[in-house]
């Protein structure tokens, strides 16, 4: 049985950009609840994957560059480097699990409240709910019919409460291990991408023991480099963006977060006079 999830869902997207009705239309009665909650919470995972991602690859060539333009040592580089990126990357994981479970609770608390106002003023919320209809275009008698139809399952009414007046999504019940997941995720895919700058200084000497030092900094950029343009390629599945424009812009905004780093880091080291 095939699921909507995010690694699926260009599918939908190439169908529009090519104007193709029929697979518009057979991706569409493929898909069936189960499915749709899938894609719910795996956008969530990818959200974690391609933010930790280039958080972390971004981190930590940043370091590498630093290091580079202050001529510091390949062992100090890799010590720098391999401490900051899963230092980070547990705190990025952390900070994605306690935020996520945060807004998961302060959501559950705002549902509490609307049902309580439901229960206890059922005909003002439903008014409310009836000029939100109307004022999005619907006439008042089939805002009327609509809402009034809607009121009588409460649970179900509650959760399109939530969504039309205050935007909010409600949690599923694995809210928690939704958020444990999203840390993981988050951490995992920072300390992956933040170790790719650092390989070259650990597998290059170890292949090629006469290479100067230069050589590992040029291996360290051109890996970065891939990745970087690979990430913003794969970011633009997600978006109505081109893949190639995305893919730019990721790589000439990741370089110029490496060159204000190899700038200062040079700077720094003519001007302390010191090399580690």
């Amino acid at each position: 049985m095939s699921e909507t999830t995010p690694l699926t869902q260009p599918t939908a997207r190439k169908a529009y950009d090519g104007q193709d009705l029929e697979a518009s239309k057979g991706f569409h009665d493929a898909r069936h609840v189960g499915a749709i909650e899938d894609h719910q919470s795996g956008g969530d995972y990818v959200k974690a994957i391609v933010f930790g991602g280039l958080d972390g690859i971004l981190t930590s060539f940043a370091i590498v560059a630093g290091s580079a333009g202050g001529n510091l040592a390949p062992s100090v580089v890799l010590v720098l480097g391999f401490s900051n990126v899963f230092a980070d990357a547990l705190s990025m994981g952390v900070g994605e699990f306690l935020s996520s479970k945060a807004h998961n609770e302060w959501v559950l608390s705002e549902r509490k409240r609307e049902q309580w106002e439901l229960e206890h003023y059922p005909e003002g919320e439903i008014q409310e709910m009836i000029d939100i209809y109307i004022e999005r275009g619907m006439n008042q008698e089939d805002a009327k019919m609509v809402i009034n139809k809607m009121a009588k399952y409460p649970e179900f009414f509650v959760d399109i409460m939530m969504a039309e007046e205050l935007q909010l999504q409600v949690p599923e019940d694995s809210h928690k291990c939704d958020s444990m997941k999203e840390g993981l995720v988050m951490f995992l895919s920072f300390a992956i991408f933040g170790s790719l700058p650092l390989l070259g200084y650990v597998i290059i000497p170890l292949c090629f023991s006469d290479l100067p030092e230069e050589a590992l900094f040029v291996s360290a950029c051109v890996v970065t480099g891939l990745v970087l343009f690979i990430m913003g390629c794969v970011k633009s599945m997600f978006s109505a963006t081109h893949w190639f424009i995305s893919g730019t812009e990721t790589l000439t905004l990741g370089g110029a977060c490496a060159t204000v780093a190899y700038v200062i880091g040079q700077y720094v080291e003519q001007q302390t006079g010191e090399k580690a």
